[in-house]
C-alpha cells in the first residue's frame, strides 16, 4: 500500500504529494522503502490534484512491486549476497577465491553507489582503469586483458542477478567495451598459443628418460591424454585399470589459499570420463607403482596413505604448482621451450585434429562440456584440417 503524504509551505499552502512504498528488506534484514515526490500543475483545484494523486500513487506502488523502481541497495551489499545466496552454492572453490579478488577490485570503484544509480560510464570508467599501469599490485603493469574481461563478467553477473530479483531493468554492462589499446599504446593482440611441434614433443619426452620417475609419469599422462593438471593430480591408483589399459577421471587435485589441497569433482559433467591409455604409458604405471610401493615399505608410519599417484615425500597430496616449477627449472636447465603445463593439453588436441579426428570426439576425450567449446578453442587447426580434407579428392583423381 502506497503512503501520500500532503507537502505545504509556510502559509499552509499545498505544493506537492509525497508517495511512500514499503518495498520488501534488504541483505542487513532492513526494511527498504521508495519514495516519489509530485509536485500538482497550478491548473488543477485541490480536489483535482487529490483525485491524481490517488492514480499516481497506486501506479507508483504497481512500479515498485515489479522492479520498475529499485531498492536503494548498494553495489557491494548486493556483490556479497550474491556471494552468500548464489556463488558459495554454485561455484568451485576456485572459482570463489577469484571471484572474491576481482570483488576487492570492484569494491572500491562501485560498491558505494546504489545498484540503480550504477551506468554504463561508471563502469566503462573502472575497466579502462584496469589497463592502465598500476592496476596489478604485484608488478606494477596492466592487468591483462583475459583478466580485464573477468571483472567486467563479474560485475555482469551482480547486474544478472539484480535483475532477476527485478532491482534492475537492464543490464548496463552490454554497453561497455574492453580496450583494444595496451598501456604502451598498442593495438592488442590476443596471444597465440604456444604449442610443441612433433619434433619437440619427441625432444620433451627423451627429456623425461632422465626425470624423477613421478615427473616422468606426470608430463607422459599429460602428453598422452590431454587431461588437466588438476586432473592428473587428483588421480589414485583405484582409478587406474591395468588389465583394461585405462583411467577413469573422475575427480580433480585443487588448492586455495583457505582449504589448502583439497579434492573437487571435475570441471563439468563431461570431464568424468573414462580414458584409454596405450601400453607403453601402462608399463610405465606399472613401474611407478612398484617404486611408490617399496618408498612406502622404506619410510613406515611416517606415510600418510591418500592413494594417489603424485604425492609429496610423507604421502600427502602434491601441490598443484609443483609440476610447473619442476617443469620449468627443467626447461631452463636443459634450455628446452617453455610453454607451461597445460600447453601439453593443446598438443594433444593438435596432433588429433591433425590426425582427422572429428570435433565430437575430441571434445570427448579432452572433456569438454560441448563440441562447439572445442571448435572454438582450436578452430585454426581445424580449419587446417579441414582445407587438407578439402583436397584429398583432388589427390585421387589428379594422381597426387
Amino acid at each position: 500500500m502506497a503512503y501520500i503524504e500532503k507537502r505545504k509551505n509556510k502559509k499552509g499552502e499545498l505544493t506537492a504529494y509525497r508517495f511512500r512504498v514499503y518495498n520488501g528488506y534488504d541483505v542487513n534484514g532492513k526494511q527498504m522503502v521508495q519514495f516519489k515526490t509530485w509536485v500538482p500543475p497550478r491548473e488543477l483545484t485541490p480536489k483535482q490534484a487529490e483525485k491524481e494523486a490517488q492514480r499516481l500513487a497506486v501506479l507508483f506502488e504497481e512500479e515498485c512491486a515489479h522492479g520498475q523502481v529499485t531498492a536503494t541497495i548498494k553495489f557491494q551489499k548486493l556483490c556479497e549476497q550474491w556471494f552468500s545466496e548464489y556463488a558459495e552454492l554454485n561455484h568451485r572453490s576456485t572459482t570463489l577465491q577469484r571471484e572474491r579478488l576481482i570483488a576487492s577490485r570492484v569494491y572500491p570503484a562501485l560498491g558505494h553507489l546504489r545498484i540503480d544509480k550504477i551506468t554504463a560510464r561508471d563502469i566503462q570508467k573502472f575497466i579502462n582503469s584496469l589497463a592502465k599501469p598500476g592496476a596489478n599490485k604485484r608488478s606494477g603493469k596492466p592487468l591483462s586483458q583475459k583478466t580485464i574481461r573477468h571483472h567486467l563478467s563479474f560485475i555482469s553477473s551482480i547486474f544478472e542477478y539484480a535483475i532477476r530479483l527485478d532491482m534492475v531493468s537492464s543490464n548496463p554492462c552490454s554497453k561497455v567495451v574492453i580496450p583494444k589499446i595496451d598501456a604502451e599504446g598498442k593495438v592488442y593482440k590476443k596471444p597465440e598459443k604456444h604449442i610443441y611441434t612433433k619434433e619437440q614433443a619427441k625432444e620433451f619426452m627423451m627429456i623425461l628418460r632422465d626425470a624423477p620417475i613421478k615427473y616422468r609419469v606426470f608430463f607422459t599422462l599429460a602428453i598422452y591424454t590431454g587431461c588437466r593438471r588438476g586432473e592428473i593430480l587428483g588421480i589414485e591408483w583405484k582409478n587406474i585399470d591395468f588389465a583394461n589399459c585405462t583411467v577413469m577421471i573422475d575427480h580433480t587435485s585443487n588448492y586455495t589459499s583457505e582449504k589448502g589441497i583439497y579434492t573437487d569433482a571435475t570441471k563439468t559433467d563431461k570431464s568424468t570420463r573414462l580414458v584409454d591409455l596405450p601400453p607403453t604409458v601402462m608399463e610405465l604405471l606399472k613401474a611407478y607403482k612398484k617404486d611408490q610401493d617399496s618408498y612406502k615399505a622404506n619410510l613406515g608410519d611416517k606415510w600418510q596413505e591418500h592413494d594417489r599417484l603424485f604425492t609429496k615425500w610423507d604421502g600427502s597430496p602434491m601441490h598443484p604448482a609443483t609440476p610447473y616449477s619442476w617443469l620449468k627449472k627443467e626447461c631452463e636447465r636443459r634450455n628446452f621451450p617453455f610453454y607451461g603445463v597445460h600447453t601439453l593439453r593443446h598438443f594433444f588436441a593438435s596432433v588429433e585434429i591433425e590426425a582427422g579426428v572429428d570435433p565430437t570426439t575430441v571434445a570427448a576425450m579432452l572433456g569438454h562440456s560441448t563440441p562447439q567449446t572445442t571448435l572454438t578453442t582450436y578452430s585454426h587447426f581445424f580449419a587446417e584440417s579441414k582445407k587438407r580434407a578439402s583436397n584429398i579428392v583432388a589427390d585421387v583423381i589428379e594422381g597426387k
